[in-house]
């Protein structure tokens, strides 16, 4: 038995050490504030070419000499403003395109007023995209341009290219909700028609409003998005990098946009309810959205840990277009960390450069392509089936480096023998994390996405950047990292 003595004074020593990290943490706090209240987002530079009601279209400054011949424009959902796409320089999807030698053009919706009530989702991709891809079409010089449409601007994307297949060249579709026949995830039983009525909401607010909005994903994880972030906080108020990253995802939390009532009610109900978008039942304006008619090569870009829009809710689509040019890139990460996590930009990026470059600059990139196709790309062994969170600053880094990618030319068999080869070969270099006390298979998996998958990987790796990666508790990682330092 522990002398009782001891145990007091081990309890002294941590309060005065509690006081004395308080004490440091109090004199760095005003500064810590202001850094917050003055953090700078979307700071690539752009001018705006076009406007019309709320919307304005931005064009970015090159960065490049030479460019691709086919512009890409961005198409964000009405959820949010778009600068979570250029949050930070280091970490912003339109500054690597742009990198990359692309033209880039990004859609901001601007937040609709009481008169916007009536704005339909006809009005959004029958007008207000198909408006700006003219614009973009005759600055470019181009027939056909490429669209990347993100969360709710993947869906409209989809939409805009079964009606406008002459007007797309290529289709790229990041996070979109395009599949719900019970499987799509937490938003999927929201919109559950005998639960949910989204016209009783319209009725009492005309536009949705964010905040009600933002309740509801608030609600998806109430400890992370409340309490646990805010912990994490106090913890690294010290480190100004990490204020910083934090203060901007706080704000683009913070500065949520109103949608449209009608736009509203017609998602909801036609495609998360009825699921008309993926069933090849949905109509706008009279006119249906057939979707024999996606013919151009489309890319989607999926997060495997995204519990807004998971895989199951985007992958399936591929299989119902007539496109015989189709791939996914799974990343192992979340709904926001796709777009603004360092391993992102250094793992994810880069292979969707690739997919648009090959398909941008004419014949003979387009012959490449059809003879890439033939033979199926390796396939990296999945690491992990659910971990991570979509909780403010926990987005700011995914759940892990490792991509999966599959073709539409892929041959089934031949994939599996490879993913258990690579999982075999794999295992042979790794010890097994779940020997230690509080790591069962998922927390393993989850660890072995964000690269550790030894006792030595877990006894160096740093606390906060694998919490971030992982949207593990830190103090459960600490723990870990305790027991992995003492084998």
């Amino acid at each position: 038995m522990k002398n009782p003595y001891s145990i007091a004074l081990d309890m002294q020593r941590q309060a005065w050490e509690g006081a004395a990290d308080l004490a440091d943490k109090t004199t760095v706090a005003p500064e810590r504030t202001e850094t917050s209240e003055n953090v700078e987002v979307g700071q690539t530079p752009s001018e705006v070419v076009y406007e019309e009601n709320k919307l304005r279209l931005l064009h970015y400054e090159p960065m490049t000499e030479e460019q691709h011949d086919i512009p890409i424009l961005v198409v964000y959902a009405l959820i949010n403003k778009p600068y979570i796409l250029d949050l930070q320089p280091d970490r912003s999807v339109v500054q690597t395109l742009l990198e990359a030698g692309f033209d880039v053009y990004l859609i901001d919706w601007g937040e609709p007023s009481k008169l916007d009530r009536t704005l339909s989702l006809s009005d959004y991709v029958n007008r207000y995209i198909d408006n700006c891809v003219d614009v973009v079409r005759e600055r470019s010089g181009q027939d056909a341009i490429n669209i990347l449409g993100y969360c709710m601007g993947g869906t409209k994307s989809a939409m805009y290219a079964s009606l406008y297949p002459e007007k797309v060249k290529n289709l790229a579709l990041m996070a979109a909700g395009l599949c719900f026949d019970g499987d799509g995830g937490v938003l999927e039983l929201w919109g559950a028609e005998a639960y949910y009525d989204p016209e009783t909401v319209t009725e009492t607010f005309d536009n949705v409003p964010s905040e009600f909005l933002d309740v509801g994903f608030a609600l998806m994880d109430p400890v992370a998005n409340n309490v646990t972030k805010y912990v994490r906080f106090y913890d690294n108020v010290e480190d100004e990098d990490f204020v910083e990253n934090f203060a901007r995802m706080e704000r683009w939390l913070d500065e949520g946009i109103d949608v449209a009532g009608e736009a509203y009610e017609e998602f909801i109900r036609d495609i998360y309810q009825e699921n008309k978008l993926y069933r090849n039942e949905l109509t706008l304006d009279g006119e249906r959205v057939d979707l024999s008619k996606i013919d151009m090569p489309v890319l989607q870009i999926v997060a495997e840990y995204d519990h807004l829009i998971p895989p199951s809710a985007s992958k399936p689509f591929n299989d119902v277009i007539q496109s015989e040019d189709t791939e996914i890139l799974e990343f192992a990460t979340g709904h926001i960390g796709m777009s603004v996590s360092s391993r992102s930009h250094a793992d994810l990026w880069p292979q969707v450069c690739d997919w648009f470059e090959e398909r941008s600059n004419g014949t003979e990139a387009e012959l490449e392509t059809e003879t890439d196709t033939e033979t199926p790309p390796e396939t990296d062994a999945a690491l992990a089936e659910d971990a991570g969170d979509e909780s403010g600053i926990e987005d700011l880094a995914d759940g892990g480096s490792n991509v999966e990618t599959t073709s539409s030319s892929d041959v089934a068999a031949e994939g599996e023998d490879e993913i258990e080869h690579v999982a075999d070969e794999i295992g042979s270099k790794t010890d097994d994390l779940t020997e230690l006390t509080g790591i069962g298979q998922t927390y393993s998996d989850a660890l072995a996405a964000a690269g550790i998958e030894t006792f030595d990987d877990l006894a160096d790796a740093d606390v906060e950047e694998l919490t971030t990666e992982t949207g593990i508790a830190p103090a459960r990682i600490e723990g870990w990292i305790e027991q992995a330092r003492e084998r």
